[in-house]
């Protein structure tokens, strides 16, 4: 086999590679929790496509393991978000976890329909048109960090995350 040189890594990167910061998240909020998915869309700033795990399942036959496939599971999602000035969408994800599990007296929705939406996670190419899609089914978030404040942080804007479980997702090459 021939060693490949750079014009020939050049001519295979088409397009200049996929940019990490090249994506627009779409989230859509419960009704109750009131998003503004517009707003939302600009202010998350980090987003990751989803994983998928097909865990293995050994079957043990005279002193030997048979991998075989097991179920699939779904980590769970990580948002970045820039604070606005309003907190809106700080707030959004505050009613909707707290639609799901109040904080004053532990009770909330039970209906998974109700509390569990869908998320939209688009890559996009240097001419902003959209080359994958992963449609992220069933998410509800379940740990809302703290935002860090201190007289240290000059010239920061405020951030914090949001992890979202996730039921399952399709792409646009798997659906």
């Amino acid at each position: 086999m021939a060693i490949l040189g750079v014009d020939d890594f050049k001519s295979k990167l088409v397009g200049g590679g996929a940019r990490s910061n090249m994506f627009k998240v779409t989230c859509n909020f419960p009704s109750y929790a009131q998003g503004d998915v517009e707003l939302s869309s600009f202010m998350i700033k980090g987003a990751q496509f989803p994983s998928s795990v097909v865990a293995p399942h050994p079957v043990l036959f005279r002193g030997r393991q048979l991998q075989v496939a097991g179920d699939r599971t779904f980590e769970p999602l990580t948002l970045t978000v820039i604070n606005d000035t309003g907190f809106e969408v700080r707030n959004s994800f505050e009613r909707w976890m707290n639609g799901i599990n109040e904080h004053n007296n532990n009770s909330g929705l039970s209906n998974p329909t109700d509390y569990q939406a869908d998320m939209l996670i688009e890559q996009l190419n240097k001419q902003g048109e959209v080359t994958k899609t992963y449609d992220v089914r069933g998410v509800f978030p379940t740990n809302l960090s703290t935002i860090e404040l201190s007289y240290d942080n000059e010239n920061q804007i405020e951030e914090f995350t949001v992890e979202l479980q996730v039921q399952y997702w399709e792409s646009n090459t798997t659906s």
